[in-house]
């Protein structure tokens, strides 16, 4: 029985070595995903919003990543505004779970609507396990109210 117990306590900590400490795969998680028309699409363990740009793309890019960089346990992980696509990665707290968030612009016209202007896109998913318990929309709700005046609500 002891043995066991070990045994456990030893692969439960291999398991949040492993979330820790596993490498970025910022190939794999800096996508932009496809185009969608304005509106909130919440998925499980996902959560995708897009709103129609006041300003210019690079004057939104830039707010969005001054509020990443005042979130907590955040980190630029590709891209930048000039690119028009930004990456970054959010970690829980206490295991250090990795999210990722991914801000691009959509053209006009590529939107399955038809946009007349470009649009902003903010999906944000996590790497492991099946449910974030809403901490992506939260984290995504959160950036664009730091934008009041630069998008606008769908």
């Amino acid at each position: 029985m002891r043995i066991l117990i070990i045994l456990i306590v030893i692969g439960l900590a291999a398991l949040l070595a492993f979330v820790r400490l596993a490498p970025v795969q910022s190939d794999r998680f800096h996508t932009a995903g496809a185009p969608r028309d304005p509106g909130d699409y919440p998925e499980t363990g996902r959560f995708t919003a897009v709103r129609t740009l006041a300003v210019a793309p690079e004057k939104a890019l830039a707010a969005i990543e001054q509020a990443a960089q005042g979130t907590d346990r955040t980190r630029r992980i590709a891209g930048s505004v000039a690119d028009g696509m930004l990456t970054f990665e959010t970690r829980s707290r206490v295991i250090g779970f990795p999210d990722y968030t991914t801000v691009s612009i959509i053209a006009p016209g590529a939107a399955p609507g038809g946009n007349d202007t470009p649009l902003l896109m903010i999906h944000a998913r996590l790497r492991f396990g099946v449910e974030d318990l809403g901490v992506n929309q939260r984290r995504v709700v959160d950036w664009l109210a730091k934008l009041e005046g630069l998008v606008t609500a769908p």
